[in-house]
């Protein structure tokens, strides 16, 4: 075993820093940078934030609703530019069950071959994903039923 003397750079503690004649010192703001802490684990926030995200699910509606908002599509189509709150279901793309979601706009066409209501801004909405519709048309379409 070598012995290793443990005072042989003693000799180094009492020297200056060595400051070089090419390149100017280093901000203090850009020193601490370079020891800054890094992401160990990329993607793990992100994996912890959609985990902690919630959905809802989706509620089935029953065969007379579903009727009523087909009789509101169909009468709503007629009418031009008709102003509408719609609220449907928006399937969640990476877990289980999604989102209701509720626009207003004025309604550009009832697509029935493509199965979706069309609003003047461009959103378009799957009819069979709708769960509520309203307008201040409707009330004249309900007296209509009544007469």
């Amino acid at each position: 075993m070598t012995y290793k003397d443990p005072h042989r750079y003693d000799d180094l503690l009492e020297t200056e820093r060595p400051v070089s004649k090419v390149h100017k010192p280093m901000p203090m703001s850009e020193r601490a940078a370079q020891f800054s802490p890094f992401a160990a684990l990329t993607g793990y926030d992100a994996a912890i934030r959609e985990t902690a995200r919630l959905t809802e699910e989706r509620t089935d509606l029953s065969e007379e609703r579903k009727e009523e908002l087909d009789r509101i599509i169909q009468y709503l189509s007629t009418v031009k530019d008709a102003p509408v709150q719609i609220t449907w279901f928006e399937e969640d793309m990476y877990k289980e069950g999604g989102a209701y979601r509720t626009c207003s706009g004025i309604l550009k066409k009832a697509d029935p071959i493509s199965g979706r209501l069309v609003l003047r801004d461009g959103t378009s909405i799957p009819s069979a994903d709708i769960t509520e519709i309203d307008s201040p048309l409707l009330a004249e379409m309900r007296e209509e039923e009544y007469v």
